[in-house]
């Protein structure tokens, strides 16, 4: 069996690991957020907006060439 020395070793390894693998994690999800300015966001959103309201528009009026 392991002594208790080599133990608290090995749970302090664990906890740096866990640490850095935590904040690992936090600055991913964190840099898509940075990439870009608040109005750039919503520029973008109102972007999409148009584009999906004009498909939208088309595919309501049919299949174009079908009358």
């Amino acid at each position: 069996m392991p002594s208790r020395e080599r133990w608290i070793k090995l749970l302090g390894l664990g906890t740096i690991i866990g640490v850095a693998a935590s904040g690992a994690l936090v600055a991913r999800a964190a840099r898509p957020r940075r990439d870009y300015e608040r109005w750039e966001i919503t520029e973008r959103l109102h972007r999409r907006y148009d584009e999906a309201r004009e498909r939208l528009e088309v595919a309501e009026g049919g299949v174009w060439g079908a009358e």
